[in-house]
This record gives C-alpha cells, structure tokens and sequence, in this order.
C-alpha cells in the first residue's frame, strides 16, 4: 500500500517495535481495521496464517490468546469466517456501519437477488455470507467491505457499465466516488502507521478507538 507520496506504506514497519506479544497483535489489529475504526468502512476481512513473521512473531498463535478480548475493548464485532489448516479468515466489523448498509435499498435489492432472503437480521445475514466461504470469496462480499454498489454488481456480471479501472477492487463506470474511496481507505491505513510509529503501548489506540 503506497501513501499519496507514493512511500510504501504496511504493518511490517511497525509491528517489529512492540516487545510484547499482546501490544504485537493489538498494532496489527489497528493496523487491519484503521478504516473500519474511522468509520469510513463497515468491515474488513484479515486472513491469519499459522507462520512467523517478520516481527518475529506467530500472529496466529497470538490471536488465539489474546484476539476476542483486544476486540472487544476497541468494540469491534468479529466472525470467524473460514478456518483451513494452520489458518483462519477473520471479518471485522461495525454492527452500527453493517446494519446502515443492509438498510439500503441497493444492498437489499442485491443480497435479494444473489439468493438471500428478504429482511434478514444481520446475524442470518452473516451467518448466510458465511455458509458461502469457499476457496473463492462470494462476490456479494464486497458490500460487506464497503465497495460501492455499481462495482459490486459490475463484478457479478450484472450490469452493462464497462470496467473502467482497479484499486482494491475493480470499478465500473464512473470511477470518481469509487477512486475518492479507496484513496480515503489508502489514507486510513497512513494514519495508522503514521500513529503506531509514535505510539509504544498499541493498547491504548485500540482502547481509545
């Protein structure tokens, strides 16, 4: 991930800085959801491997002690998602941002037609997303992440509008709300480091999020 200065931007430059494992996995919590913390996101998907990284770590390892309740004190929901051998596909989320989204009428319309039932509670609403997670991620999770509505559909095939560029995702038709979007996402993730870089107890940003 580059900042707007083009500086290559990711955990790794900071998540070496922390000597305690908890602080360790805090930072790369923050680090995973900063747009969801900002409120710009509605959730995230974070894939955790059973393998050490450069920090020296085993991240996996860590969130099985310590994941839940650094969680819960920044207030964040999460669901496991998918668990293969040696690793487990975590989604994080903002019950307050996900509920707004499913409210919408295109989100409904969509989840409708991608065969979900009508007026779902949200946790129907994850478990069905859930039952879908296969090698291959259910197209509809993009709403899930926050991507914009045309873009989800334009990605399922469902609509004429061209593919007119890539970020995290691909966009179709006008690309001007959905470049501002990923651009305002990019800048959640600098903050970050930006914050963690002058930060030696992580805890504390996740407490204050």
């Amino acid at each position: 991930m580059r900042s707007r200065a083009g500086q290559v931007v990711s955990w790794d430059q900071v998540g070496h800085r922390y000597g305690e494992g908890r602080d360790c996995l805090a930072s790369f919590l923050l680090y995973h959801s900063a747009e969801v913390l900002e409120g710009v996101k509605p959730g995230n998907l974070i894939s955790l491997r059973q393998q050490v990284h450069r920090c020296g770590r085993n991240l996996y390892a860590l969130w099985q002690q310590h994941g839940p309740q650094l969680l819960a004190e920044a207030g964040l929901s999460f669901r496991i998602m998918a668990r293969r051998k040696g690793s487990l596909l975590l989604f994080l989320y903002r019950r307050d941002l996900i509920c707004d989204l499913l409210a919408r009428g295109s989100s409904r319309a969509i989840l409708r037609r991608a065969g979900y039932a009508p007026d779902l509670p949200l946790e129907q609403t994850l478990d069905e997303l859930q039952s879908r997670m296969g090698e291959d991620f259910p197209h509809e999770i993009g709403l899930f992440l926050g991507y914009p509505a045309k873009d989800v559909v334009g990605f399922m095939g469902w609509t004429e509008l061209p593919c007119t560029g890539g970020a995290l995702w691909k966009i179709y038709g006008d690309p001007t709300h959905s470049l501002e979007l990923d651009a305002c996402f990019r800048q959640c993730r600098c903050s970050m480091v930006q914050r963690l870089s002058g930060e030696s107890y992580p805890l504390r940003l996740l407490k204050a999020a």
